[in-house]
């Protein structure tokens, strides 16, 4: 499969890197000479210097054998011409275009595929998807969830004293009696698929899988607790932070196009408005003048974030939970550390870099959040709609957790999991089967229809999918 995507950029770059771990054939066009310069020096594929809104530059790229069309610059026009572009002159199955003003995602003309545009992927919207998701599930971690099941995977970071540490798996089933698998470890930038003798460590990050009832039960002997978030501190009045303050009141977004958009307007439709105190900090006057006229009701505090005594002043210290989503990433970290210090219980906080979730982590924000790593897994969702359910990355990793469909045609129709051949560091962590969940073991036998959750090395993903689908 040919993916061509126009933009060199770190999201450009980042995409077509995991593109090619996952033996895509992949082609880039990048206009400036040293971004093209460096995506050609630091990825194995081939890199244009040349302007993706010229047509004879997307013939020169051999735009018409591409299955994609991905235009992902830093300027919403150019992603809009280049598709519309394509799609009037070649035959490209799927354009997809990076669109950050919320004004062009909003426009009744998306309702119409308008140029041709067949996915639209909204920065803000994808980062505030994840922050909402974390709200929603108790801000405890960072969550993967999963279509169709009850499972879902969490993190957990080991802190001195824990019950965890300097444990045996096999030991940790005596101690917390309810059902789960510790499915990976990161230990510093290095993964373990661990078995019954591994020993964990402090600093340890676990990637628990479990029913809901039983993680909270887990969090909870860990000391966090599932809370109502009554009083909430938002630093930043951004998009992404307006879209949050939109579901913590319940608003409707049913006017936003849910095919172009990934279908996110249903994370508003489905909650109910709730009794919070919301009070939102930013530093930009006339943005806190449009918030204050927006959502009559919350407090809206114009300051700079890094005044001395602001959360003493203001009576913030015992907020339920923090949320730092500017774009200065190293101002959300540091904001959500010092918030927790003095007393707030939970802390999200937005990053650029997929390389700072760990250090977040680490710091001991609960929901470390990364933008642009938000971007690129909603796009490549929609590339593996057809063969993929879900699809989550671990960071600083090379492994991913899928979740695929046994169809009527696999060859692992009928095969018990141990007599099963998967490539090295391939897991099945859960499956689906009728109205069942299960974490199996060796003898589960694979059946028609099963939905199964694995965990594999990316270079491994077309072989899972074809021996799952085919």
């Amino acid at each position: 499969m040919l993916i061509v995507i126009v933009g060199a950029d770190r999201v450009g770059s980042r995409l077509a890197r995991k593109l090619i771990e996952q033996n895509y054939d992949v082609i880039i066009i990048e206009k400036d000479i040293e971004k093209a310069n460096n995506a050609a020096n630091s990825l194995d594929c081939l890199v244009l210097n040349a302007d993706g809104t010229n047509l004879d530059d997307l013939k020169r790229a051999g735009i018409s054998k591409a299955d994609y069309f991905i235009s992902v610059t830093g300027s919403d026009e150019r992603n809009m011409i280049a598709c519309g572009l394509v799609s009037r002159e070649f035959n490209i199955p799927y354009k997809i275009a990076r669109v950050q003003n919320i004004y062009f995602s909003n426009a009744n003309f998306l309702e119409n595929a308008f140029l041709g545009i067949d996915y639209i992927v909204n920065p803000s919207m994808e980062a505030a998807k994840n922050i909402i998701s974390g709200i929603d599930h108790g801000a405890i971690s960072d969550i993967m969830l999963f279509e169709n099941t009850n499972l879902q995977m969490r993190n957990l970071s080991v802190t001195q004293g824990s019950i965890f540490e300097n444990k045996m798996l096999i030991e940790l089933h005596e101690i917390v009696k309810e059902k789960f698998l510790i499915a990976v470890i990161m230990r510093g930038n290095q993964y373990i698929i661990p078995k019954g003798d591994t020993m964990i460590r402090e600093m340890d990050n676990l990637y628990i899988v479990g029913a809901q009832e039983a993680l909270d039960e887990i969090f909870s002997k860990m000391g966090k607790v599932r809370i109502d978030f009554r009083k909430i501190v938002i630093i930043g009045g951004s998009d992404i932070g307006q879209f949050v303050i939109e579901h913590l009141r319940g608003e409707d977004r049913t006017h936003v196009n849910e095919t172009l958009l990934g279908k996110f307007t249903s994370i508003f439709t489905k909650i109910k408005t709730k009794n919070r105190g919301i009070t939102v900090i930013d530093r930009d006057y006339e943005k806190c003048k449009q918030l204050s006229a927006k959502f009559p009701g919350i407090n809206v505090i114009n300051v700079d974030i890094a005044d001395e005594g602001l959360f003493e002043e203001e009576g913030l210290i015992d907020s339920d939970l923090i949320i730092t989503c500017t774009y200065n990433q190293e101002l959300n970290i540091v904001t959500a550390v010092y918030g927790k210090s003095l007393g707030i219980k939970r802390s999200i906080a937005l990053v650029g870099k997929t390389s700072y979730l760990g250090v977040a982590l680490n710091l001991g924000i609960d929901v470390p959040i990364s933008l642009n790593n938000s971007m690129i897994q909603g796009i490549l969702r929609f590339i593996k709609k057809d063969k993929i359910q879900s699809f989550h990355s671990i960071s600083s990793s090379n492994i991913e957790v899928i979740q695929l469909k046994v169809t009527s045609s696999s060859r692992l129709l009928g095969k018990r999991i141990k007599e099963i051949k998967f490539p090295l560091h391939s897991l099945i962590i859960s499956v689906k089967s009728g109205e069942n969940d299960i974490l199996p073991d060796g003898e589960y036998m694979i059946q028609g229809n099963d939905t199964v959750i694995m965990i594999v090395r990316k270079e491994s993903l077309e072989k899972i999918e074809n021996m799952f689908t085919s």
